[in-house]
């Protein structure tokens, strides 16, 4: 089975922390979001996964080279595709075209989930969907009396159905679907300038196409700063059970209340840390208080006291004393 990521966004609404890194490969629990997007679908399947293709912009070599070792290390082949223009979600997998064969998962790293993996032979595909209080903002989808998708709808502005689809999409044949979307691109099947993924599979639905729909239990956004920071707090529960705290971290006078993922080289002082605290590689605290806050790599904080924070790379927060989201390289003195 193959997995397909299309990612080539950047993220804007997560600025200024996508300003040097595309938003999949930010880092939440310690791992980026790609990272535990293909390994939680790796791990809850039933089936090998022998493939997975990203789908990027133009993020250069050392990003490519980071996914193909994501890929590699879940025991599958790395394949980089690439979209030049925001064409829409349907543009996007028909970019990794040559992929687009045998059974195949459409994973969008936009949101990280956990759910029922279990593949249904009967159906040709599987779409996960939550069930969520305003569907007007989501895609939707229908279900017949058999609990088959008959219909998707964009954005409703009259209720029709309160199933949300998330993102990730299983296709028995992936042939099958890359016929659709090139049918839309061909014939300039267009709405609000994209090629939307939900009309190839409507056109799928109408030729007999059985979708039914997976069930998720936990969806998690990574939007925004306020709902990423949520989301680390919540994967640092679910990996709470793991050893999240290197081993060679220096930690003097200081407490850690977890879960918190603490990574190499991390020096603490005379600090609280924690719960639901990320620190990256080579970070320093001294004389601070953190809580429920991402700090990315070789950040420096001193003399501060933060929650719901989100601190990039190489920043320097030197006194401090409430929530802030500040990008690389930057100083607050």
């Amino acid at each position: 089975m193959k997995i397909i990521v299309p990612m080539a966004g950047r993220g804007s609404r997560l600025r200024p922390h996508t300003l040097t890194v595309p938003k999949p490969l930010v880092p939440v629990g310690g791992k980026p979001i790609v990272h535990r997007l293909v390994q939680d679908i790796a791990k809850t399947s039933t089936e090998k996964i022998d493939e997975i293709a990203f789908v990027i912009g133009d993020f250069g070599k050392e990003v490519e080279d980071e996914l193909i070792r994501v890929a590699e290390k879940l025991g599958a082949k790395g394949k980089i595709y690439y979209q030049d223009k925001a064409l829409g979600t349907a543009h996007a997998v028909l970019c990794a075209a040559e992929s687009l064969k045998g059974p195949v998962v459409v994973a969008f790293a936009d949101t990280l989930f956990k759910a029922d993996f279990t593949l249904d032979s009967d159906s040709d595909g599987i779409l996960w969907v939550k069930q969520i209080e305003d569907p007007s903002a989501f895609g939707v989808v229908q279900l017949d009396d058999d609990g088959v998708i008959v219909d998707f709808i964009e954005k409703p502005e009259t209720f029709v159905s309160d199933l949300a689809m998330i993102g990730i999409y299983y296709f028995k044949e992936g042939e099958k679907l890359k016929t659709e979307l090139q049918y839309l691109v061909d014939n300039g099947i267009i709405k609000g300038g994209e090629y939307q993924l939900p009309d190839a599979l409507k056109n799928m639905t109408k030729k007999g196409a059985k979708f039914k729909p997976g069930k998720v239990n936990e969806w998690l956004d990574c939007g925004n700063k306020k709902v990423t920071v949520h989301t680390n707090q919540r994967v640092l529960e679910f990996d709470k059970n793991e050893d999240l705290v290197s081993k060679d971290l220096l930690s003097t006078n200081s407490i850690v209340i977890p879960p918190c993922y603490i990574g190499k080289n991390v020096v603490l002082e005379n600090s609280i840390v924690g719960p639901h605290v990320s620190l990256g590689n080579g970070t320093t605290v001294k004389n601070s208080v953190i809580s429920n806050s991402i700090v990315q790599k070789n950040a420096m904080i001193s003399n501060s006291v933060l929650q719901d924070s989100m601190i990039g790379n190489y920043a320097k927060i030197l006194s401090h004393g409430k929530e802030i989201s500040i990008g690389d390289y930057t100083t607050i003195e």
